[in-house]
């Protein structure tokens, strides 16, 4: 039985800190590695730093909550109306004297 291949996606415009080569980086998805395809270069991303004082800000202080951020406003949908579109060239519309 064959293992299932790792999901890869490459980095637009990343540049190999190894070999210097754009669009050459691409990022494993289940082991998040970042891995040069062109010489090999891997290297762990780095993950949010947990002693930063804006990281700690966030934990901190909860969301103030607007009409934005409640549930329902994001399920409110305009409904639709019929419009008319008149030609100014075709005389449908007023002309000016």
């Amino acid at each position: 039985m064959q293992d299932k291949p790792h999901r890869r996606r490459f980095i637009a415009g990343a540049v190999c800190p190894r070999c210097a080569l754009m669009d050459k980086i691409v990022v494993d998805l289940e082991t998040d590695q970042r891995i040069c395809v062109n010489c090999g270069f891997t290297e762990d991303r780095p993950g949010p730093p947990q002693s930063s004082p804006l990281a700690a800000a966030k934990k901190a202080i909860p969301e103030i909550p607007t009409r934005v951020s409640r549930a329902v406003a994001r399920r409110v949908q305009t409904p639709a109306e019929p419009i008319t579109l008149v030609d100014p060239e075709a005389g449908g519309g007023k002309t000016r004297s």
